[in-house]
């Protein structure tokens, strides 16, 4: 349901072009586990300070090379201040990890914040990570449906878009990284976009995985292993049968992949001739400084910014030419229904 407030707000974050080239900056456990490795010492002696001077860094120079950033109420609300003027902000709405008292790897809502809180701090867009499979428990299912279809109601009240980023996993708790989970996720990525896609849940923008995993992809560079789960061609077809599926617009996450594999996989979805809308691109711009921050400190890390993270989103921009703007799913600005 698309009105007036959420089509002002979703060109907030889109460039000229309609198409999304954002920065995602909204690690919490992930980035504290990083940092702390590197630093050779407990992740409880990473400091708030720390996370917030990390994060800032990373808004106020790759920013003016994007069309917005994601990040979190946690720890980047200061970041949120130091981005570029024309960029756009995302906010992440969930807690990092997830519920692991129960199966299912159910997320929880950070408990204090709120949309209302999100337009407050300077959002334009809300963001829910969510770990989805369609072979997942009919029990499992349900809840997360409900958790889904809560949190778009929220976001229609108050105009605020709402962006579901869905990251597939194996329920049976197999190896997520090997060849037979390979082999699946392009049902478990096309089965998750054709289910969010429904009109009941609100969705705005699908933040989606790209449907192959790239290291097992026939002659791909990031193929080191020379396993093969999917022919070149399979692969495209895969890319091209889930954009199918999407009854939204949908741009892709890096997953923690490298710039180099990130860049390989969107020229993959390029030829593919695959409508994406764009990017929501985090480590694969900014996670090689991280050994920098920890060992060298605040000033190295804005140093390897400055040239290493700015040479990787402007080579990211670069690719992005061939991405579609977000509204051309309906046909184009002047087609949208407001409500």
């Amino acid at each position: 349901m698309m009105t007036q407030g959420k089509l002002k707000r979703l060109n907030a974050v889109a460039g000229k072009t309609g198409v999304i080239s954002a920065a995602a900056m909204d690690q919490r456990g992930s980035l504290r586990k990083s940092i702390a490795k590197e630093k050779g010492i407990d992740q409880n002696a990473v400091t708030p300070e720390m996370m917030s001077e990390f994060k800032v860094a990373v808004s106020r120079i790759l920013t003016p090379h994007a069309s917005a950033i994601l990040l979190d109420p946690e720890f980047g609300l200061e970041a949120v201040k130091a981005r570029a003027s024309h960029a756009g902000v995302l906010l992440a709405y969930e807690q990092t990890g997830y519920d692991q008292t129960q199966e299912g790897r159910v997320p929880t809502l950070i408990p204090y914040w709120t949309v209302k809180k999100c337009i407050e701090a300077g959002g334009d867009c809300l963001k829910v990570l969510l770990y989805y499979s369609p072979f997942e428990s009919e029990a499992v299912k349900e809840v997360k449906h409900a958790f889904v279809a809560r949190i778009g109601a929220e976001c229609a009240h108050y105009q605020v878009p709402f962006f579901l980023e869905f990251v597939g996993y194996d329920p049976a708790g197999g190896d997520e990284k090997g060849i037979e989970f390979a082999k699946q996720k392009p049902a478990i990525v096309s089965g998750s976009m054709k289910e969010f896609s429904k009109p009941e849940y609100n969705v705005d923008v699908l933040k989606v995985e790209v449907p192959v995993n790239m290291e097992y992809v026939e002659g791909a560079r990031a193929n080191k292993s020379g396993k093969v789960a999917y022919t070149r061609k399979e692969a495209m077809e895969h890319f091209v049968r889930a954009a199918e599926l999407a009854r939204l617009p949908f741009i892709y996450l890096s997953a923690g992949v490298s710039d180099a594999v990130f860049r390989e996989t969107l020229e993959l979805a390029i030829e593919a001739g695959t409508n994406f809308a764009g990017v929501l691109c985090g480590r694969a711009t900014w996670k090689d400084g991280i050994p920098v921050y920890a060992k060298q400190g605040l000033k190295a890390f804005e140093d390897w910014l400055n040239d290493r993270g700015v040479q990787n989103i402007t080579a990211l921009n670069t690719i992005l030419k061939g991405a579609h703007p977000w509204h051309e799913k309906y046909g184009g600005l002047d087609k949208i229904h407001i409500v």
